[in-house]
């Protein structure tokens, strides 16, 4: 994903949930805070990797998504 949205000069930041306590509470919170994410915790997933666009907007869950849609 990150090579794709790099090489099509979308604009992302990347967070690594590992990196630190506070991306992982970060992330945590925005999960088990949005209604998107309900069908991935039922299904028993992380919910890892996604895509959020437009801080929320919209939310990608794919593991393969078709990001074509979001070149400008």
């Amino acid at each position: 994903m990150k090579e794709f949205l790099s090489e099509n000069n979308i604009k992302f930041a990347f967070v690594d949930i590992t990196e630190s306590m506070f991306n992982l509470k970060m992330y945590l919170k925005y999960r088990d805070n949005r209604p998107e994410f309900e069908e991935v915790k039922k299904s028993g997933k992380v919910g890892i990797p996604f895509i959020s666009i437009n801080n929320g907007e919209k939310l990608i869950f794919d593991e393969q998504p078709d990001l074509n849609e979001l070149r400008d």
